[in-house]
Formats: structure tokens, sequence, C-alpha cells
């Protein structure tokens, strides 16, 4: 893409996109119509940019499932392609005449006029990992109703489930050997065979993201997160693929806001009064945050005590809404200012890197045993520098040695802190 800020765009052109077939058309700094709309076969888009776009021209395209595809085909083009946000857009669904046209035009104008609501594009590996969370959630979907499925079954034929987990690997048998009709034996054959195939591709999934938590750039971000209370690797890995970038939000405000964890507000002459949280944002992050802030409140003392202190005055679900908010602010700091957060309990923060490095392999850990990535991770973080070993089991009565930092500096003297 071009970057000479300092000159003026020739036109404005507005990109309809559809499945089959995109709408262009465009106008001049002074909105007059240069480009009539015209309709254009995807396939043919290719080779249509090339021949009518200009090297200074503008471009301005809807997000959609396509669109980043698009952009990346126009970008080279062009001296400025953005990618305009739908939900802000609103005065083109609004339109008392909508059509494809029309849309295309007016997407032109927002951009000639300086008016298009822009959504940041992610780069290739954000997309794919924001990719690989979303088809992991629509498996998770899947596993949930294949399992009401089964237990529908037992429910309503009166059949006492066994015990423990009934969905467990060593109780297939135990399904396989129901007596049922034969109509309904073949159905709860199927429906276990499609469980144990979903099952199967989490597992798929779940070696994955530890691959990418090991590999740029997401390990050197990782162990940041993971530090925090209420976050696994799943939940690390989910907040990365939202936020993409971290100094794209200048302040952690901003990146509340962008969550949709930030209170709405009604100011009107002299009415003034706050409301619930916007939900304008990414849901995904939002969804995972919440989550993590349950899991917060009941295994972090700090967080407890805050849940403690909120709830007070609070329902618990708003309170947690504002734990989830104040865990997003700590996110914030600690991948912005790559720092230990200053809540951390050096131990527990051990405890939880020592589980992920046992789901690596030995490449995954680049080489390294378990215990020199623990120590390693905690040297990134700066954090439980005298800490030798980590205490686990109920009655703390297992020790598991970590490497001392010295062995570390070793390998990697770039870690050594700075007095």
């Amino acid at each position: 893409m071009n970057t000479d800020v300092g000159s003026t765009p020739s036109r404005f052109v507005g990109i309809d996109l559809h499945k089959h077939f995109v709408v262009i058309a465009a106008v001049d700094a002074l909105q007059q119509i240069v480009l009539k709309p015209q309709r254009i076969p995807l396939d043919n888009l290719p080779a249509w940019a090339k021949t009518h776009l200009n090297s200074d021209d503008a471009v301005v395209l809807e997000a959609t499932t396509n669109a980043w595809t698009v952009y990346d085909l126009l970008a080279p083009l062009v001296a400025r392609c953005v990618v305009a946000n739908p939900l802000q857009v609103k005065w083109i669904s609004a339109a008392a005449v909508k059509t494809d046209k029309q849309d295309a035009l007016r997407l032109a104008r927002l951009l000639a006029a300086n008016l298009v609501p822009e959504v940041w594009v992610p780069p290739q590996h954000v997309r794919e990992l924001r990719a690989l969370i979303a088809h992991r959630r629509q498996l998770v979907k899947q596993q949930t109703r294949l399992k009401n499925q089964l237990h529908s079954i037992l429910h309503r034929y009166h059949i006492a489930p066994p015990p423990g987990d009934p969905f467990a690997v060593h109780n297939r048998d135990w399904w396989r050997g129901l007596e049922l009709s034969p109509t309904e034996r073949l159905r709860l054959h199927q429906t276990l065979a499609s469980l144990i195939h979903v099952q199967h591709q989490l597992a798929d999934l779940k070696t994955e993201l530890h691959r990418l938590s090991t590999n740029s750039p997401w390990k050197d971000q990782v162990p940041f997160l993971v530090q925090l209370p209420g976050f696994g690797l799943l939940t690390a890995m989910t907040v990365l693929s939202a936020i993409g970038d971290i100094s794209r939000f200048p302040s952690p405000k901003h990146l509340v806001g962008y969550a949709g964890l930030g209170a709405g507000i009604h100011h009107s002459g002299q009415t003034h009064r706050t409301k619930g949280i916007t939900k304008r944002g990414r849901r995904d992050l939002r969804r995972v945050l919440i989550e993590a802030a349950w899991v917060a409140v009941h295994k972090s003392p700090y967080w407890k005590a805050q849940f403690r202190r909120l709830t007070r005055h609070k329902p618990p679900q708003v309170a947690i809404v504002a734990i989830a908010r104040r865990l997003l602010v700590a996110v914030w700091h600690v991948l912005t200012e790559r720092t230990a957060d200053r809540h951390a309990v050096p131990q527990m923060v051990a405890f939880k890197l020592m589980t992920w490095s046992w789901k690596l392999t030995d490449e995954q850990r680049g080489g390294l045993t378990s215990r020199q990535f623990i120590r390693y991770a905690l040297l990134q973080l700066q954090l439980g520098h005298d800490l030798t070993h980590i205490t686990t089991g109920k009655s703390n009565n297992r020790r598991y040695l970590i490497s001392p930092p010295e062995e570390i500096l070793a390998l990697f003297p770039e870690l050594a802190q700075d007095d």
C-alpha cells in the first residue's frame, strides 16, 4: 500500500461485498460520481482491480467473511484501503432506499467525507488464531449437544449413568452394551461415535494451541497472561487472538471499550446516569474475561477479597463483570509493560507454568526440561527469583524442584535483570 500521507486521493472507491460478486462505485473529493456502480463477479475482481484501480485511489469495503482476502488483494494497488465497521455504518442499513449500488456509493461518499469508522485489519497469524478459537467454540457446542442427546436416552429409559464422568473412555463399552431396541441402539451408537470423533478433533485443536503458544509472536506474550488468576492457556490464547496487537490500545480504557465491558452513560441536559456495560465490542473477549473472573474469585485471595467487597453493594453477576473489567486492565498493563502482575503469587504462577510445561513436547519447550522452562518463564516475568521448588498436593507434601536462575541465565544471558 502506498503511504504518501500528503497526497489527496483522486478517487474514493466504495465496494459492497457479496459471496459471489462485488458492486463497485467511486466519487471524487467533491462527492461527484466518477465511476458508476457496476457489478463484478468475484472471480474477475483481481484482473479488474489491476486494470481499473489507480495508485492514488482510496478504497473502502465492509467487514464481512471474505473482507480480509479482498483487502489483501487491493491494498498493494491503492494509496489507502480501509475496512468499515458495519455495525457503526448505521445509515447504510437504515436507508429508505437500500440497494447494492446505493450501498457502494454511500461507502464511497463516507470515505470521501472521512467518516468511515474503520476496523483494525489483523495480520495473517491473528486471523488464523481467531479462526482456530472460533472453530474450537463450535466443536465444544457440538460436544455439548451430543452429550445432551445421550443423557436424554438415559432419562427416557430411566437408566442411571455410570459413576464419575459418564463419557470417559472407560465407560464407552458401558454405553455400547445398553439393552435397547435396535432403532434406539443405532441412534445411541451413532451419537456416541460422533461424540468420540468431536473429542478427537478437540484434542487435536488443543495440541495445535500448545504448539502456537510456543511459537512467535505468541510465545513472548503467553507467560504474561498465564500468570494472571483465572487464566489458563486457552484463555490466554483467546485473549491474544481478540487483542492482536496490544500497542493499538493507548490506554486500558480503550481496551475495556473494545471488549464492551465499559459502562454506558446517558448524559442529556441535567440528567446524568450510568447504565450497564455497553456490550459493544468483541463478544469472545468479554465472555472469556467473565469466565476467568469467576475462576479468579475462587482461586486468588486478592480477587476473592475484591469480589466479597463488591457484593456487599452489588448483585454477584454485576460484581463479576466489575472483576472482569479490572482483570482486563491488568491484561493491558502486563502486556504493555511486560511485567509481572502486582498481585501475583510466585508459587501459584510457578504451578501454572508447570502444568503448561507438562503439556508441551521437548521441541516446543525449546529443548529445555520442564524445570528449566518454568524458570525461563519466571525470569521473563521477573518473578520468583528466590523460589526453589513448587509444592503440590492437598497437603502441600509434594515438592517439584525448579532450575536455579543461574542455570538459565547461563543459557540466556539476555534475561538478566538490570539493576
